[in-house]
């Protein structure tokens, strides 16, 4: 199966934005089902390389590559051509959030680093830095990694678990809805909780520091 599904990556050949931007509005405005193929195709390499950017057995491959392709046929389905941001950039996450789940259901281990970027291109740095402030930032960046763990505990136990779900096991929210039993606009809700009770205390400590050293 591998073989022939690589053998098939190597016929695909790279659309001009003006062909992808016609299918694109051919599978959007009128439903043309051909253009939606044409367009699951096109980037079926972007699944590839996140299948391969993460570390399996080679046994789990196959699998994880049908996983990844569910992914990016959910954000072909989803993605707003109108929003102005680049369709593989968007796409990314959710055939990364489903191959992920795939590992995790493998018993494979799939923990992200705090620089890893929500389904917004946002990463929980960024969240929990001031970017108004250039030398508070380069102190909170040097806290960072030491800290927010030990600050995790701290939180109730659904924002910890929605926070560490996003930003640290890069998993979809819906995944973490359903194991919480909740909406997926409740995750939300939490994870926007979480981030200002984790930046307030990140930024207790960030100002304790600059204090203690004369910033």
């Amino acid at each position: 199966m591998l073989t022939s599904y690589l053998e098939e990556l190597k016929k695909i050949t790279l659309l001009t934005r003006e062909e992808e931007q016609t299918l694109w509005r051919a599978y959007k405005e009128q439903g043309n089902m051909q253009a939606r193929a044409r367009l699951i195709e096109q980037y079926q390499p972007l699944v590839f390389k996140e299948v391969m950017r993460l570390s399996m057995h080679s046994e789990w491959i196959p699998d994880a590559i049908q996983e990844g392709t569910v992914g990016l046929i959910e954000a072909v389905e989803h993605f707003r051509i109108q929003q102005g941001v680049a369709f593989s950039l968007y796409a990314v996450h959710r055939i990364r959030g489903e191959i992920l789940e795939y590992l995790r259901r493998e018993g494979g281990s799939s923990c992200q680093s705090l620089n890893e970027v929500d389904d917004m291109g946002v990463s929980l740095q960024d969240l929990l830095c001031d970017p108004e402030k250039d030398t508070g930032r380069q102190t909170e960046k040097h806290l960072l990694a030491e800290e927010v763990l030990r600050l995790f505990p701290r939180l109730p136990k659904k924002e910890r678990t929605v926070l560490a779900g996003v930003y640290l096991q890069d998993r979809q929210q819906k995944n973490i809805a359903a194991e919480l039993s909740v909406s997926v606009a409740y995750v939300y809700r939490l994870r926007q909780r979480g981030i200002h009770r984790l930046r307030g205390m990140f930024g207790q400590l960030v100002r304790k520091k600059e204090k203690i050293e004369g910033i």
